[in-house]
């Protein structure tokens, strides 16, 4: 059976959200876990969801309580009496704090007791961690962070949303490869579409890795169906599958989107009650709304794929709710059942 390790002690929320939505989760797709942590503080929470269930009150979750027999699911707790916190150096922390959850958790996939890990906390400590703890795949320079995003069609992949602010060409081609396999075999696109993140569609647009990214990729298309640049208005059309950059573009173009779209439904719903007849019209809209809210909201992806490592990362919001979490959960099962490390491997062998 699948075992997923989870740092429960990383996150705003940690370890309470963590725990609930990771049991939230193997209650829901049936897998075993290990909670890596504080073990007093993690079986606490355990204890209160045995009791108490979990209380849901995210737009997209069942409403009330959801009860969950603990006694039934197949859970381990390994303790680590370290925790790296949000603003600590990631490469230093990950040497002088060999006993924090991240760094325990990342070992438990190494060492094959667990097949993956979902963690909450320092993206960055995470990112060291992997890889250091697990090595990259052959052929893979550096890994990078596959981030799915809500379209008018279907999903898409922003590859690199954050790991690697210098890159090189060679990168940016190999992330389009990972990229790819991740969108084929978890998304589920036939042949999925390539195209290099640019500010402008025409191939000599852009900067020198842009370019040097497009030429590349138009030169080395064997497996790869790249359709060329793509602006930054035609991510969510739904034309392309795999939306590649390097690590500051990508990161930027992330927090904007995550700004915006939260800033476009607060002005909604500060309209929705500036007058009587807003009000109304507002009371006819919920439940549009509310679809609406499902299809972009962040939590129904869970956490975004650490693509290039020997092992399955995925890093969750900061922030992260138990909702959020369960679907965090469910991306790692997903990526180890559907073997994408494996996938990527076989292009370069192939």
């Amino acid at each position: 059976m699948t075992r997923i390790a989870i740092d429960a002690m990383g996150g705003d929320h940690a370890p309470d959200e963590i725990v609930k939505g990771a049991l939230w989760a193997v209650f829901d797709y049936g897998f075993a876990i290990d909670f890596v942590g504080k073990e007093d503080e993690i079986q606490r929470v355990i204890n209160d969801v045995k009791q108490n269930g979990i209380r849901t009150n995210n737009i997209n979750a069942p409403k009330g309580r959801i009860r969950i027999d603990v006694s039934k699911l197949d859970i381990k707790i390994t303790p680590a009496s370290e925790v790296i916190e949000m603003g600590e150096a990631p490469g230093q922390a990950i040497r002088k704090k060999k006993d924090s959850s991240i760094v325990v958790a990342v070992k438990a996939v190494a060492t094959g007791s667990s097949q993956a890990v979902v963690a909450a906390g320092s993206t960055g400590a995470a990112m060291a961690s992997s890889l250091f703890g697990l090595g990259r795949l052959p052929g893979i320079e550096r890994p990078a962070i596959a981030t799915t995003l809500p379209t008018m069609k279907k999903p898409v992949i922003l590859i690199d949303s954050g790991a690697n602010s210098n890159c090189t060409p060679e990168m940016l081609y190999q992330f389009a490869i990972m990229g790819s396999a991740f969108s084929k075999n978890v998304l589920g696109s036939e042949n999925p579409r390539i195209g290099v993140l640019n500010i402008g569609e025409e191939a000599g647009k852009g900067n020198e890795l842009a370019q040097a990214a497009h030429k590349m990729l138009e030169e080395n298309k064997d497996g790869l169906n790249f359709i060329g640049n793509v602006e930054g208005k035609e991510i969510f059309l739904g034309d392309c599958d795999v939306v590649v950059c390097d690590g500051f573009v990508g990161n930027v173009a992330l927090k904007s989107i995550e700004g915006a779209s939260s800033m476009l439904f607060k002005m909604i719903m500060q309209e929705f009650k500036r007058d009587p007849i807003s009000m109304v019209i507002g009371l006819l809209a919920k439940s549009a709304m509310k679809r609406i809210f499902k299809r972009v909201n962040y939590e129904e992806f869970g956490g975004a794929l650490l693509l290039g490592v020997k092992g399955i990362t995925v890093i969750s919001h900061g922030r992260s709710m138990a909702y959020a979490i369960k679907n965090a959960v469910r991306v790692a099962k997903e990526a180890v059942e559907s073997e994408v490390n494996k996938k990527i491997s076989e292009f370069y062998e192939g």
